[in-house]
Order: C-alpha cells, then sequence, then structure tokens
C-alpha cells in the first residue's frame, strides 16, 4: 500500500498534504473494489501503521472520503466503503487506427472551451515537424460520458488544415473527420501514454480534486503522405476511460515488420 502512497508523491512539484495524498490512494482503491462494501475497512491504527503517518492524518483522510460518501463510518462496527454506481468505463481497443479514435467520440459530447490561432510552442512546432514560429490551430476541449466530464483534450494542427473547418463546426463534429475533410487521409499515429497527478486546470475541467491521477496520452497523427497533421495532449479520468491493447505472442519464424 505503501508504494502507492510514493507513486503519488512522487511528482516533482510542491508536495500536497499528506492527508490529502492518502485520501487519493484509498479513493482510487475503493473504485478499483479492494475493499467489499460487506466488510470493514482498516482501523485508523493499522492504516497508520500501512501509511507509516500519524493516526490524525489518516484520520483527516478518512473525515474527507466520508464527506465525499465514500465510506460510512460506525462507532463500535468500523468503518465500510459505500457502494459505487459508477458507469461502465468508455473502452477503446487498437483494432483500427482511425474506428479507434472515432470511437471515443461516439457516447460521448464535446464542449468546446477554446478556439484559436496561436504561435507553435517549440515543442508542438517540433512534434508537428514545423518551422519555428509556424502557426496553428489550437483547440480546448472537454468530452463528456454519461453527463459527467471524462477527458480535457488540446489538439493541435498545422494552420492551412485548421483554416478548412470552422470553430462552430469542431463543436459538434470529430476533429478527424474535419482533417480527412480537407484531404488528409488519416494512416498512422504515434503514441505515448503515461500517468501523471491533475493540475488546477485539468482537475477543474474534470471534476476531480488537484493531485488526482489522471491517464495523459500524447499523440501525433499522420496523412498518408507521412505528414504530421495533428498533436493532442489529452487527460482523461481513469475511472471513465480504459485502453485495452490485444497482444500476441509471435513465432520465431514469423517476420516482423
Amino acid at each position: 500500500m505503501t508504494s502507492g502512497l510514493k507513486a503519488a508523491q512522487a511528482t516533482g512539484k510542491p508536495p500536497l498534504p499528506l492527508y490529502h495524498t492518502i485520501y487519493m490512494v484509498l479513493h482510487e482503491q475503493i473504485l478499483d473494489g479492494r475493499y467489499p462494501t460487506d466488510q470493514t475497512m482498516p482501523s485508523e491504527h493499522e492504516l497508520a501503521g500501512l501509511f507509516k503517518v500519524s493516526r490524525i492524518t489518516v484520520r483527516r483522510a478518512l473525515e474527507k472520503l466520508a464527506d465525499d460518501g465514500m465510506i460510512s463510518r460506525h462507532r463500535g462496527r468500523g468503518t465500510f466503503p459505500t457502494p459505487q454506481r459508477t458507469a461502465r468505463p468508455l473502452q477503446t481497443f487498437t483494432r483500427g487506427l482511425y474506428g479507434d479514435l472515432l470511437a471515443v467520440g461516439v457516447g460521448t459530447t464535446p464542449m468546446l472551451l477554446a478556439f484559436d490561432y496561436i504561435t507553435a510552442p517549440d515543442d508542438v512546432a517540433a512534434s508537428l515537424e514545423l518551422p519555428p514560429g509556424a502557426i496553428v490551430q489550437r483547440a480546448i476541449r472537454v468530452r463528456f460520458y454519461n453527463d459527467t466530464p471524462m477527458s480535457h483534450l488540446v489538439t493541435y494542427v498545422p494552420e492551412d488544415i485548421g483554416r478548412t473547418y470552422q470553430e462552430a463546426e469542431l463543436k459538434t463534429k470529430p476533429l478527424l473527420g474535419l482533417i480527412e475533410r480537407s484531404g488528409s487521409r488519416i494512416s498512422t499515429a504515434q503514441q505515448a501514454i503515461t500517468a501523471r497527478l491533475a493540475d488546477a486546470t485539468v482537475a477543474s475541467a474534470l471534476k476531480v480534486e488537484i493531485g488526482s491521477p489522471v491517464l495523459a496520452i500524447m499523440r501525433v497523427v499522420r496523412d498518408h503522405t507521412g505528414r504530421a497533421v495533428e498533436y493532442i495532449r489529452a487527460s482523461y479520468r481513469p475511472d471513465l476511460y480504459e485502453f485495452n491493447l490485444t497482444m500476441s505472442q509471435v513465432s520465431a519464424g514469423a517476420k516482423t515488420k
């Protein structure tokens, strides 16, 4: 259990209050079903030993969980997790690039927060293979799943492609579809996935606590000519989004690409 605490603290940013870090770890463990709802959770004394903190620190974390409706505390009986009625997470599968990326839009509702043209930051220009000082179309969106904010998306598109669609269209249509309409046929994507703690902007957009764990995705999408046509930074709530990958063993004599 202490490994989860260490992971939550390893951010390189000013540390969160210790009780809040413990709250986040227990919050995720409850959502993951670590504690059966018909059994008592470890006592304050036991949790203090597991996390190597004082009972006062543990008590503050438990009080916050109780305020959030995650646990119920009963004098003489102990602490019990509260049954959580959460929606089944949206799932994507690596069966086909274009279909998988568009599938995220099925059953979700977008909200456009910003639409503008800016000078590409250095890392964005490098990712899109644009010269320094190039203009890009930037959009900031939040996608809702079952009326709950699921993802915070910041996308960058080369200016000439961005000029082919309007702000009003991006409020209702998938960005990849608009890019393909411009004549760029989507072909490949390079994607990196990691775990991060939500900063103030992402936490506010996703309606989670600052420092809550989120699934962070960075992706460069290319068209059939190999041109980079989109760079995206996305933050997903892990309780509402799952990324599934199917792997198979390649025989010794098989050729790989």
